[in-house]
C-alpha cells in the first residue's frame, strides 16, 4: 500500500484499526515526527496521528532557524546551548537543502544589550560549546566592516560601534517536519493527518490504545498499542487531562509573532539579530522576495486553534526595525503576511516568558501515558532520543523486549538527496536553467529545491502536462505531488506547510488557487460542496495572516 498518498486515506485508516502497534504518537509536529522516525528506525511498529495537518501548530510558526540559542547563554543554560549548538551541524548534514548555513550579524550599538567585550566572549563560548570550526568561527567586526556587511545600518551609524559575525542555519520548519514524516513512513511507520484522538481506552488500569475520529468523515475508530507518547506541543496538557488530573509541572504558553514585508521595502543583504529599546533582541531575515521580522514573547491563555495577531504586536516589530534602520519607515501597510505561534514552555514560578527555560521535560502518568514538552526546534532529534530511550527501558522491564539505540544521526532526510551545500547549489543552478525556459522568476529555483529537493525534477516534468501559464502549471504540479507523495488533503496543506506560499509568496495565491482547487477535486474525487469549504478555508487563512485585531 502507498502510505504517502491521500488518495489511499480509507485504506490507511483501515490499516491503523487492524494493526497492533508498539507505539502510538499523538502529534504531528517536529517533535512527534522526530519520534516517529527514531522509533521506527529502532525497529518499533509505529503509528503517528495528527488532528489537523502535520506541522500545523508551533512547527510551522517558528523563526525558521536551526540555531544554538545565543541568548540562552545569558541565562547560563550551558547544557542546552551545547546540545542544540552541536545539533545544528547534524541536522544540516541530514538535509542540507532544507537546513542552510546562514551568517548572522549582531550590530553593537551604544547602550545596547551586548557590549564588545561581552559579545566577543559570548560568541567565543558559543562557538566552543557548539564545536564550530574554520571560517564559521565568530569574527568581531569594526564599524566600517559592519557597515560593509549591512549598508542599511548606515542610517544608524552614529550609534553603531561594530558587530559580531557568527554562524547559524536557516530552515523551513514545516518542511523539516514533513521530511521527517516522509522518512518515518519510508522506514515503516504509519502517519496520518486529520485524525483526532478523543480519549483513551484501558486494560488493567493501563492505557491500551486511543479512540479517534476521522476529522474528514466523522467516522470513529480505535487503535491499539503497547505505549502512547503525547507529543502535542501546546496541547500537551489538554491530552494529559484526557488521561488523569495534572499534578506537578504544567505548561506555560508564550506567543510569538512574525511579520513579512516585501524585500524592496526591507532590502537586507544579510540576516540580522538586533537590539530593541526595551532590551529584547529580534531577528530580521531576508528570504527570496521578502524579509521577515520576529519575534515577540508574550503570555497566552486563549484558543490554541485560533491564535490572534494583534495590531500592537505587529507595530512593535515594525517600530523595532525602524529604530535600528531609520531609513525604512515601515508601516503596517507594508506587511504582506504574518504568523503567530505558541512556545510550550515548562512553567516556572516567578519567571517571565522570555526567562523560562527552553529545556524539554518528560512526564509519565500512572496509567502509562508518556508526554514530552518544552524544547526547541533545533533539539528535536535529542528529544526523540530521550523519550524513546525511556520507552526502550519500559519494553525491556515489562516485556523483556529490546530495540536498538537511536541512529537518526545516520539517516539523511529526503533519501539522502544531497551530501553537502555544494551539491545543493549545483542542483539549484540546474533547476534555475530549466525554469528560465519557463520564464519563471529566478527565486523559484531556491523555492523548489528547499521545499522538494531532488523531487523538483518530478514536479517540473509534471508541469509539462498542463496547458496553463507557467506559474499555474507549476502550482498544479505541486498540488499533484503534495497529494500523492506528501499526504496533503486540503489545498491549505500545500499553500501553508508544503510550500510556504501563504507567507512568503502570498501575492501568487489568488492567481493559482482555482487551479489548485481543481487538482485536489480531481485527485480526491471531492464534491462541489466540499470544494467550497476548502476554498473558504484558504480565504480565512489569508484573512488571518493579513488582517490584524485592533487590541489585545
Amino acid at each position: 500500500m502507498d502510505f504517502f498518498s491521500s488518495a489511499n486515506r480509507i485504506s490507511i485508516l483501515e490499516h491503523l484499526q487492524n494493526t497492533f502497534f508498539d507505539v502510538i504518537i499523538i502529534g504531528g509536529g517536529i517533535t512527534g515526527a522526530g519520534i516517529a522516525l527514531d522509533a521506527t528506525s529502532r525497529g518499533m511498529k509505529v503509528a503517528l496521528l495528527e488532528k489537523a495537518d502535520f506541522a500545523s501548530g508551533t512547527s510551522s510558526k517558528s523563526t525558521k532557524l536551526i540555531h544554538g540559542g545565543l541568548r540562552y547563554l545569558k541565562q547560563f543554560e550551558i547544557g542546552l546551548v551545547r546540545e542544540v549548538g552541536r545539533e545544528r551541524a547534524i541536522v544540516h548534514q541530514l538535509a542540507p537543502h532544507i537546513v542552510r548555513p546562514e551568517k548572522m550579524l549582531l550590530p553593537l550599538i551604544k547602550g545596547g544589550t551586548y557590549g564588545s567585550i561581552t559579545t566577543s566572549a559570548g560568541l567565543m563560548i558559543y562557538d566552543l560549546l557548539a564545536g564550530v570550526n574554520g571560517d564559521d568561527k565568530r569574527k568581531m567586526l569594526n564599524k566600517e566592516e559592519t557597515l560593509n556587511k549591512e549598508p542599511l545600518l548606515k542610517t544608524n551609524a552614529d550609534s553603531l560601534k561594530g558587530g559580531g559575525y557568527y554562524a547559524e542555519y536557516r530552515t523551513d520548519d514545516a518542511r523539516l517536519t514533513i521530511e521527517n514524516i516522509k522518512s518515518a513512513i519510508q522506514h515503516g511507520a504509519v502517519c496520518l493527518n486529520y485524525v483526532e484522538v478523543e480519549s483513551f481506552f484501558y486494560e488493567k488500569e493501563k492505557i491500551g490504545g486511543v479512540k479517534c475520529i476521522d476529522v474528514q468523515t466523522g467516522n470513529k475508530l480505535a487503535i491499539k498499542s503497547t505505549y502512547i507518547i503525547n507529543a502535542t506541543g501546546p496541547w500537551v496538557d489538554k491530552v494529559r487531562k484526557k488521561d488523569e488530573a495534572i499534578k506537578g509541572k504544567r505548561l506555560f504558553l508564550s506567543k510569538g509573532i512574525h511579520v513579512v514585508v516585501p524585500y524592496e521595502r526591507f532590502p537586507l543583504q544579510q540576516s540580522i539579530y538586533f537590539d530593541v529599546p526595551d532590551g529584547r533582541m529580534i531577528f530580521a531575515i531576508p528570504r527570496n522576495r521578502v524579509t521577515y521580522i520576529g519575534t515577540t514573547d508574550t503570555p497566552y491563555n486563549g484558543d490554541l486553534n485560533n491564535i490572534p495577531i494583534y495590531q500592537e504586536d505587529v507595530e512593535y516589530l515594525l517600530k523595532a526595525a525602524n529604530n535600528m534602520f531609520p531609513v525604512l519607515k515601515l508601516s503596517i501597510k507594508d506587511v504582506e503576511s504574518s504568523w503567530a505561534g505558541l512556545r510550550p514552555l515548562i512553567h516556572e514560578e516567578g519567571k517571565s516568558a522570555s526567562e523560562m527555560s527552553r529545556k524539554d521535560e518528560i512526564f509519565e502518568s500512572q496509567t502509562g501515558l508518556v508526554s514530552i514538552a518544552g524544547g526547541k526546534l533545533t533539539g528535536y532529534r535529542k528529544m526523540a532520543e530521550r523519550v524513546l530511550d525511556l520507552i526502550n527501558r519500559k519494553f525491556q522491564k515489562e516485556y523483556n523486549k529490546t530495540f536498538s539505540n537511536t541512529h537518526t544521526h545516520q539517516i539523511p532526510l529526503s533519501n539522502g538527496a544531497f551530501k553537502n551545500s555544494k551539491e545543493v547549489k549545483a542542483y539549484e543552478n540546474n533547476i534555475a536553467t530549466q525554469l528560465s525556459s519557463w520564464q519563471l522568476p529566478s527565486y523559484y529555483s531556491e523555492y523548489l529545491v528547499t521545499n522538494y529537493g531532488l523531487q523538483s525534477d518530478l514536479i517540473l516534468k509534471r508541469m509539462q502536462r498542463y496547458n496553463d501559464i507557467p506559474e499555474i502549471a507549476l502550482a498544479r504540479a505541486e498540488a499533484w505531488y503534495s497529494i500523492h507523495h506528501e499526504l496533503a488533503y486540503h489545498p491549505i496543506d500545500l499553500l501553508d506547510r508544503r510550500s510556504g506560499r501563504l507567507y512568503f509568496y502570498l501575492p501568487s495565491v489568488s492567481t493559482i488557487l482555482p487551479a489548485i482547487l481543481s487538482e485536489f477535486k480531481e485527485a480526491l474525487r471531492l464534491k462541489d460542496a466540499q470544494m467550497q469549504v476548502l476554498k473558504e478555508e484558504v480565504e480565512l487563512a489569508i484573512k488571518q495572516i493579513s488582517e490584524f485585531h485592533p487590541a489585545s
